[in-house]
């Protein structure tokens, strides 16, 4: 087994920001085009990467004013070789798009980054298919899927990778195996529907003790991204030892359902006081969970409520 050379400081306690619902928020809130839900394709313009810039510093201005740490993913949850094909894009022209997603992050990174804001960036993945329906990769297939992805983010020096938005346990076990053979940590983040299980029934407890068993450990952690806190928090277990594997949060601002959303045509932002107030309750219950940010519908207008929620003295009082 391949031995990880990173060093995580969000392993180490304290609370660190990511950024909200990069595709939503660009689309709805800027009127920006994103063909297949890609933001990726920004990067192939300077107009693009202008927009990232403005998208990524607005998130990292709050953490720097509250002096936070902060994870930077890169803004490529579309860019493996299925969705890379409906968008024009071969197996070179993704490992360019992934390494330079790397590099457009280390070039934040090294503007905003201070002792007291360590900045983590993570190459972040998708799943292969739709992230509302489930998928019928096997594990195998999956980690041979995933690893072209995966070691593009290695070889670009990225910090670890993050595999948003999966609903399947297969894909997960594949993407941790596939990371575990480049070397480089990985998270994985479920989704889950209203009832709080994963799409196929699953629960999150069994998709997390799953990918656990059948991987020997490999993720560095669990999340939860892109479902409101309401479908899933009677799904969590206080003093089971499968909740500690849960680090993160990214949740989505609306309380619709994925089929919901699926066929919205506007964006609901829902109420950034009031997932704030929801994530307070999350942190109190949960205190591992410290990796905090948006998903669908969010902003930075709900991570800075989320924030300020979930830090003294508003985390400690009644």
């Amino acid at each position: 087994m391949a031995k990880y050379r990173h060093d995580l400081p969000q392993q180490r306690g304290g609370i660190f920001l990511t950024d909200g619902g990069m595709e939503t928020s660009l689309i709805f809130n800027d009127g920006v085009d994103l063909p297949h839900f890609a933001s990726f394709v920004l990067l192939d313009t300077v107009e693009g990467r202008a927009l990232l810039t403005k998208y990524y510093e607005s998130y990292l201005a709050i953490a720097r004013d509250n002096g936070l740490g902060f994870v930077l993913d890169t803004p490529t949850w579309r860019a493996n070789s299925d969705w890379g094909a409906k968008l024009g894009y071969d197996a070179a022209s993704l490992k360019s798009i992934n390494t330079r997603a790397v590099a457009f992050l280390k070039g934040l990174r090294a503007k905003w980054e201070s002792a007291e804001m360590p900045c983590v960036i993570s190459g972040a993945i998708g799943p292969r298919g739709d992230g509302y329906k489930a998928g019928n990769m096997d594990a195998d297939e999956a980690e041979a899927y995933h690893g072209a992805q995966i070691a593009a983010f290695a070889e670009a020096g990225a910090d670890m990778v993050t595999a948003f938005t999966l609903n399947t346990i297969n894909e997960a076990i594949g993407i941790a195996r596939a990371a575990r053979t480049h070397a480089i940590p990985c998270a994985i983040s479920f989704t889950v529907e209203t009832d709080g299980r994963l799409v196929k029934g699953e629960t999150l407890r069994d998709a997390i003790e799953t990918v656990d068993r059948e991987t020997q450990n490999a993720p560095v952690y669990f999340m939860i991204n892109c479902a409101h806190p309401a479908h899933f928090e009677q799904a969590l277990q206080a003093g089971e030892s499968w909740m500690t594997r849960i680090h993160g949060v990214r949740a989505n601002a609306s309380a619709k359902s994925h089929a919901e959303l699926d066929e919205s045509t506007t964006l609901d932002a829902g109420d950034p006081f009031d997932l704030g107030q929801r994530y307070q309750r999350l942190r109190r219950a949960f205190p591992a969970m410290r990796i905090l940010g948006g998903c669908c519908g969010t902003d930075h207008r709900h991570v800075a409520a989320i924030c300020e929620a979930c830090l003294p003295p508003h985390a400690l009082s009644a």
